[in-house]
C-alpha cells in the first residue's frame, strides 16, 4: 500500500497500479487497498475501470459501507447523480445502520428534503459521529450558527478522535467565531490529538506533512474541507 502511494506521488501510475494489485492478491479484504486502486483508475480517467474495481471489492467484501460510499461518490464526481442515487438506495439496503452512508445521503438530497433526511439519520444512528457532523454542517449551511456551534461542540466531546470534526469546527469558527472561540477549538484539538477522518488523514498522511504537529495539521485540514452548501 505504502509503496503504491509513493509511486503514485512520484507520478508513476502504472507501477502504483501493479503495487496495489500485488497487495490485493495477498490481502483481498484490505478495504484501503481497493479504495486506492479505484481512485488511481479514476484519476487516470478510467471511470469504467474504477467502477469495476469497486464491484469486485464489494463481491469480496460484502456489507462494507466504505466501498458503497466510494461507488456513490465516483458517480457524483462523474456528474451522474441518478446512478449515484440508485447506488445509495442499494447501499442503504445492504448497510442500513451505516453512519457514513446516512451522512452522505443527507447532502445528496435537495435542500428542502435535507432536514427530513437528517431526522431519519439521527433515528437510525443517534450517536454516530459522522451523522452528528453532517447535522452540524447542515445547520451551518442554513446559517444557523448557534445551532451549528452547539452540534460541533457536541461531536468533539462524543468523538474527539475524529479529525474531520475538528477541521470543520475550526473552519466554522474562523468564519463565524471570535478569536477566543477559535483558540478554544485549537486547544481542544491539540489536547485530543485526533487520528481519524477522511480529510484529516489525507493531510496527516501526506508525505510532505510527516513532521507537522497536530495544530499545523488542523490548519491545513480546515483549509482543505469545503464550506457546506
Amino acid at each position: 500500500m505504502m509503496k503504491g502511494q509513493i509511486l503514485e506521488q512520484e507520478e508513476k501510475p502504472e507501477m502504483a497500479r501493479d503495487s496495489f494489485n500485488q497487495g490485493l492478491k495477498k490481502c483481498p479484504t484490505s478495504i484501503s487497498l481497493w479504495l486506492l486502486l479505484s481512485r488511481l483508475e479514476e484519476r487516470t480517467g478510467a471511470l469504467i475501470k474504477a467502477r469495476s474495481v469497486l464491484e469486485k471489492a464489494r463481491l469480496r467484501n460484502p456489507k462494507c459501507p466504505e466501498l458503497w460510499l466510494e461507488a456513490v461518490r465516483v458517480e457524483i464526481r462523474g456528474g451522474l447523480k441518478d446512478i449515484a442515487q440508485t447506488l445509495m438506495a442499494k447501499a442503504m439496503q445492504e448497510c442500513p445502520g451505516s453512519g457514513i452512508l446516512w451522512a452522505e445521503a443527507i447532502f445528496m438530497e435537495a435542500r428542502p428534503q435535507r432536514k427530513t433526511k437528517s431526522v431519519d439519520a439521527l433515528k437510525r444512528c443517534e450517536h454516530d459521529s459522522h451523522v452528528l457532523l453532517a447535522v452540524s454542517k447542515l445547520f451551518w449551511s442554513e446559517r444557523k450558527t448557534t445551532k451549528a456551534r452547539e452540534w460541533f461542540t457536541r461531536i468533539v466531546k462524543i468523538d474527539p478522535d475524529l479529525g474531520d470534526a475538528w477541521a470543520y469546527f475550526y473552519k466554522f469558527e474562523m468564519l463565524h467565531g471570535t478569536e477566543e472561540q477559535q483558540d478554544e477549538v485549537r486547544k481542544g484539538c491539540v489536547n485530543a490529538e485526533p487520528h481519524h477522518g477522511e480529510h484529516w488523514c489525507s493531510v496527516s498522511k501526506n508525505i510532505q506533512n510527516w513532521r507537522k504537529k497536530t495544530l499545523e495539521i488542523l490548519v491545513l485540514a480546515a483549509n482543505a474541507v469545503p464550506i457546506p452548501v
